[in-house]
């Protein structure tokens, strides 16, 4: 089990210096426009607990507006979804595309997390955790993962719970080479992203 963790974070490394300069290029080229539509900052860094419990900050590109926070319905609940708008027009570009989570390959170079594993997980979200869904935090979360390749945001609190849980009781390196390959025809074509 000890290689295999070990063979599964050599490949976060490979994998995540040979898109660094790719990484770099896209966030060289979207910067200007993410600040200049609303004059905020270009990061969002979200926190969210990862392997172990232990607090870190996800790094991806802004897509909300500075004042997202204030945009609330009538009825005290956020928006979601594809007219949410909180979203700015490079932000809608970017979810559709996935391009706001290219930072995130910086969070797997420094170990926070791996290129396949459960959803980053919000510390809220962790504080309602059961016995059985806790088993996440026992490994590092992912750029992508089942929850990724099976709808994203138009599966249910339970569904993606239950797709995180199964991806940690039938771990392979075969499943995440296969998370990795369906996860481009996801991007491609931006099915469940908001």
């Amino acid at each position: 089990l000890m290689y295999v963790r070990f063979g599964k974070r050599v490949c976060d490394l490979v994998v995540g210096l040979v898109a660094l300069p790719f990484v770099l290029l896209i966030i060289a080229v979207l910067a200007p426009f993410i600040h200049f539509e609303d004059k905020g900052p270009v990061f969002y860094n979200a926190p969210r607990v990862g392997k172990d419990g232990r607090d870190f900050k996800m790094y991806k590109l802004r897509s909300m507006r500075v004042n997202a926070p204030d945009l609330i319905m009538e009825d005290g609940s956020t928006y979601n979804g594809a007219d949410d708008p909180r979203m700015t027009r490079v932000g809608a570009f970017m979810r559709k595309t996935s391009l706001d989570e290219m930072p995130q390959f910086l969070n797997v170079l420094k170990g926070d997390m791996s290129l396949v594993g459960p959803r980053p997980a919000l510390p809220e979200e962790v504080a309602r955790y059961g016995s059985l869904y806790s088993a996440r935090l026992l490994v590092k979360p992912g750029i992508t993962g089942p929850w990724q390749v099976s709808g994203r945001s138009d599966l249910s609190q339970e569904q993606s719970e239950y797709l995180d849980v199964s991806y940690i009781e039938n771990w392979s390196i075969a499943g995440d080479l296969a998370i990795l390959a369906k996860t481009v025809m996801v991007i491609f074509t931006g099915r469940g992203s908001y």
